[in-house]
């Protein structure tokens, strides 16, 4: 019988370089109804959509609002010990420069089929607090195969230029420019599925 492909899910978050700018951003960040209610975006709908085949693990973060590598990381090692081998690991946003920095720091004792980074912010990103990149990702290249940058042109939250960055530390890396797509929270994700699938 063939073994389930593994698919680890890291989702996104804010991070603040003081408790002040955090409770700044708490009190005057622009909301609508729709920040309330639970989302039905890509990532909710990523297990049903990839199928049987597939085994999704998507860790839920600690205090996604106000994230912290250090936690992030103690947390994504938790989880590292049921990772199996060919894994593949998708990072949307703050979850792509995590898996970046971790990689790049930390030797994933599994073979890593394929790393997807949706609209990850680089180092040019404000908004990074520690999650910047302190080192070289020449470990990443050397480690994984197939690497992609997902990224459309009008994202608001992250620039797309932050693409060509990962680009010059990831010369391997594949990038999929994409139009209209925002920050990449729409239900459906078809070019991330075929990526999966091509893997």
């Amino acid at each position: 019988m063939k073994s389930l492909t593994q698919v680890v899910l890291v989702h996104g978050g804010d991070s603040f370089a003081t408790s002040e700018e955090y409770l700044d951003a708490l009190k005057n960040w622009p909301v609508t109804i729709n920040d309330f209610k639970p989302k039905d975006d890509w990532k909710a709908r990523l297990p049903g959509v990839l199928g049987p085949a597939f085994e999704v693990l998507a860790p839920r973060m600690p205090n996604k609002q106000n994230a912290r590598y250090e936690e992030w990381q103690i947390w994504f090692g938790r989880l590292v010990p049921f990772i199996k081998d060919d894994v593949i690991l998708i990072g949307h946003s703050l979850g792509g420069i995590f898996l970046a920095k971790y990689l790049a720091q930390n030797r994933l004792p599994r073979k890593i089929r394929g790393l997807a980074l949706v609209a990850p912010p680089h180092n040019s990103t404000p908004e990074i607090g520690d999650f910047a990149l302190l080192s070289s990702l020449q470990l990443v290249s050397d480690r994984v195969n197939k690497i992609a940058i997902f990224h459309s042109h009008d994202d608001p939250v992250v620039p797309f230029s932050e693409s060509a960055a990962y680009q010059r530390d990831l010369p391997s890396a594949k990038i999929v420019a994409l139009d209209g797509r925002g920050h990449l929270n729409q239900p459906e994700f078809p070019e991330l599925l075929e990526w999966i699938s091509a893997c």
